[in-house]
């Protein structure tokens, strides 16, 4: 029971995680005034950490699944 739970929950939690980093980049940017540009480069550079989390579960899924 704890195991599918922990499954189901660890995905979501980090997911919200996400959208509240998201959120505090967003409001950093606003707060700078950084423009466009700016907030387009806090965007690509404090992401990156998320793409990559994000690019290790897409390729940790494709290559359990004998996709890759």
């Amino acid at each position: 029971m704890a195991h599918t739970f922990e499954t189901w929950v660890t995905p979501l939690m980090i997911g919200g995680l996400m959208l509240f980093m998201s959120f505090i980049i967003w409001d950093l940017a606003k707060q700078s005034r950084a423009g466009r540009f700016g907030t387009l480069m806090l965007f690509v550079v404090l992401g990156a950490g998320m793409l990559g989390y994000l690019f290790k579960v897409v390729i940790t899924w494709a290559l359990e699944n004998g996709l890759v």
